[in-house]
Formats: C-alpha cells, structure tokens, sequence
C-alpha cells in the first residue's frame, strides 16, 4: 500500500493535523498494522517538500505546534493518478513456500511434515479470518474475503505440490 498516497486520498476531504491522518488512516485501513506516528510524519514532510501538501496552518494550544496539512492541486492529480492505475498482480515466482520444498527434499528432510504444517497453519489462519469476517462490518468483510482467496489458492498448491512431490524429488535431486 502507498502510504503517501492513502494520506493524499485522506486530504482530499480536507485539511487535518498529522494526528488526524493517523486516526484516520487506522480506522479505514490499518486494523492490522496502524500507523506509527513517526512514518506519518516522515510522509508528511515528504509530500510537502515534494509539493503534494502545503502546510495550512500551525497551531500550538499550549503544547507543541500542530501543523495542519491540506492537499495541493499537485497531489490531487498524483493521487488520482495513482488509483487509475492498475496494481500489478503479484505472480510469486519467488515462493518462500516452494524453496522450502526444495530445500527440504535437497537436505534429506521431509517435505511432506512441511506441507502438512503449513496446512495447518493456513486452516489455522483461515477459521480466524472467517470468524472475524462473520463479526466485522462490511470493510473487515472485504479485506477477509481477500485473504481468504489468497489462502485458498495456497492450499490449493500445497495439495498439488503433495501430490507431485516424488516427482519434484526426481528433478531436483542429483
């Protein structure tokens, strides 16, 4: 996810302080992995100096200055540039998963227990997802059932990769 670009997509409804954009960041997208304050306000001064973000005002109450920040018409165009364009899908080539596999059989290991314990691991997190998708509201739902698809498609190779591992074992051993 493009950090900058979400706090852009926050300004737009207009202008906040860099705790504001935190609050508002982990209500919307971060239930997972909030924000550190720190990462907000690098990014902040990131877009300000890449022209992005003007400072709207400053304000102190008695504490330390709170700069509020407002989108520039330079990053409107930047974030409605970013979200016409497609993500690329992730193909994973580059598996962890697999190499394990390999490596596994190439040491003399058994690669099989590996399948199977990471089976496991994947039902594990599959039936917490599900309960929490049957608790969430309609955004929680939503990010679940992407996580969910991802998984089903893992377990989906891990029973191939199980049925195909006498032959992998052949190609890959000398």
């Amino acid at each position: 996810m493009s950090i900058g670009h979400t706090l852009l997509g926050l300004l737009e409804s207009g202008p906040r302080h860099g705790y504001d954009l935190k609050r508002a960041f982990d209500e919307k997208f971060g239930h997972d992995r909030p924000l550190h304050y720190g990462q907000v306000y690098a990014t902040m001064s990131r877009l300000l100096k890449n022209g992005l973000v003007e400072v709207d005002g400053v304000e102190t109450d008695g504490g330390p200055e709170r700069k509020r920040y407002a989108i520039t018409d330079a990053g409107v165009t930047d974030v409605a540039g970013w979200l016409a364009q497609p993500e690329k899908p992730e193909p994973y080539l580059q598996s962890t998963l697999y190499t394990k596999v390999v490596l596994a059989l190439l040491t003399g290991r058994d690669a099989a227990d590996l399948l199977d314990a990471q089976r496991s691991e994947h039902l594990r997190l599959m039936r917490i997802l599900t309960d929490r998708k049957r608790t969430g509201d309609l955004a929680d739902q939503l990010i679940c059932d992407h996580a969910l698809f991802h998984l089903e498609a893992d377990l989906r190779w891990l029973e191939l990769t199980s049925a195909r591992l006498g032959r992998l074992a052949e190609v890959v051993l000398p």
